[in-house]
């Protein structure tokens, strides 16, 4: 790129985020008799092609090409395409100058997970998420659907889970009734409004632990039989899912088959983290079951429990993924990890694909500062900017040879203390931007100052856009 006169001037108006691979600017703007604001003011200029385009890039990769009278996209593929089209978005609104760009995903996995379990979340914002987390090119949406405190989505083989499960008395005290969950329909319009935006959405269904709010509703498949009522407060509960009852397994794939009908993502997460083994060191089905297969203690239960799930969902052409706490007794053969405490070096080593979601640089719902009087209440913990921008998702002590086995990574909004649409922006913007960038760019193209001074552009599309993000501390 030469950097003198116009063009030097051309470069410092185009601050694309994520980074592309290569960008070069040419001396010139694209010539238009009308005002440009959007993509369809374009028209007939614009030109999309899917074929031509260097095979090196990928599916995902395109080639963008501004001259002074023509716009062209090159892909091998609609994704591509639809990249090219967010780049492209981004050199709008005004005078496009003109440009040659080469660009390609780092990661095949670039995440965001929304936890609408803890507190329900209206359709509508969830097609706004996915409209912002697609501007930024990230394509993957994890829905934390179920938990203690609530179950979301209707499942129509068991109707109590949503018509009690979905309900909670309160919320840590309130005294105020709280609830909702999403239909089918509902849930199968927004697999299609994602997929129209290049993003699957990844439906988490909680087990054996996080299954509060399914027990109140069938509490025979817990180990004591309840009653049991929808939790009202955070933290982790006793009572799980019985790992001994042949029952709760014909529970659990019904479900399964049920959601695996409307999400068609080729990975289901099962959570698995976080059970507590209480119940089931006192349960006689639980110790009956760890005697007749020869298993040593509860962890190896543990692992029982998430083998046969996975054996179910692999019968079905696809494949299990769940948190850190799945290694515990041994992993299922083909299941994923997604990484937040640790394991994702011995799991990749040993052949298992890992999505990197680690407390210390991908947990959205910590602290924006350390002065926490002057923020909404969190969670607790302190991740700013800089701390997620600094993020390499390859693990220093993974031998070269498995890096393939990092299939990306993703950033999670727990909302226990976030109850609206416009807490959630506030919390997860910026810095679902500086993520989006680990995710996408080149790794030696990740430069701090450089991306804070793109950024400062980038949020006067965020406020054209009306976000609600948090301004970054100077």
């Amino acid at each position: 790129m030469k950097t003198t006169g116009t063009t030097l001037f051309l470069a410092m108006t185009v601050a694309i985020l994520p980074q592309p691979a290569t960008l070069e600017v040419r001396p010139g703007y694209f010539q238009s008799s009308r005002p440009l604001r959007t993509l369809n003011d374009l028209g007939r200029k614009l030109r999309l092609t899917s074929r031509d385009a260097n095979p090196a890039l990928g599916p995902e990769g395109y080639e963008l090409t501004v001259t002074t009278d023509r716009v062209t996209i090159c892909a091998s593929g609609p994704a591509g395409i639809f990249y090219g089209q967010q780049t492209l978005r981004q050199l709008l609104p005004g005078p496009i100058p003109c440009v040659h760009i080469e660009d390609r995903p780092r990661f095949q996995w670039r995440g965001a997970l929304l936890d609408v379990a803890r507190h329900f979340f209206p359709k509508e914002f969830l097609k706004r998420y996915i409209d912002l987390l697609a501007f930024h090119k990230l394509n993957v949406l994890q829905l934390h659907l179920t938990d203690d405190q609530g179950w979301r989505v209707q499942i129509q083989r068991y109707p109590k889970l949503t018509r009690v499960g979905s309900r909670r008395a309160e919320t840590c005290g309130d005294a105020q009734r709280y609830g909702g969950y999403y239909t089918q329909t509902e849930l199968r319009d927004l697999v299609a409004y994602a997929a129209a935006r290049q993003i699957t959405i990844v439906p988490e269904i909680e087990m054996p632990g996080h299954s509060l709010a399914a027990l109140a509703a069938y509490p025979e498949f817990s180990c004591t039989g309840g009653p049991f009522r929808v939790r009202t407060t955070w933290g982790i509960e006793r009572d799980v899912f019985c790992a001994g009852n042949e029952k709760t397994f014909e529970f659990l794939q019904n479900v399964l088959d049920e959601v695996m009908a409307i999400f068609p993502s080729p990975f289901i997460h099962i959570g698995g983290d976080e059970c507590p083994k209480d119940r089931w060191k006192v349960c006689p089905k639980c110790q009956a079951r760890i005697k007749a297969e020869g298993l040593q203690d509860e962890r190896e239960l543990q692992s029982y429990f998430i083998r046969r799930i996975e054996k179910h969902l692999t019968a079905r052409g696809r494949r299990l993924i769940g948190w850190s706490e799945i290694r515990e007794g041994g992993l299922a053969p083909n299941a994923a990890v997604m990484d937040w405490k640790g394991g994702a070096v011995e799991a990749a080593t040993a052949g298992h694909d890992v999505v990197m979601s680690p407390t210390t640089h991908c947990y959205l719902d910590y602290y924006q500062s350390q002065e926490k009087t002057a923020e909404p209440k969190a969670i607790g913990g302190f991740l700013p900017l800089s701390k997620v921008y600094s993020f390499e998702p390859i693990p220093s002590k993974l031998a070269p040879e498995f890096h393939r086995h990092i299939l990306g990574a993703q950033a999670n909004l727990w909302t226990e203390y976030i109850s609206s649409p416009q807490h959630a922006e506030y919390m997860a913007f910026p810095r679902l931007c500086a993520l989006a960038e680990v995710v996408w760019s080149p790794a030696e193209k990740r430069d701090w100052a450089d991306f804070s001074a793109r950024l400062t552009r980038h949020l006067k599309r965020l406020d054209a856009l009306r976000v609600n993000y948090r301004r970054p501390t100077p």
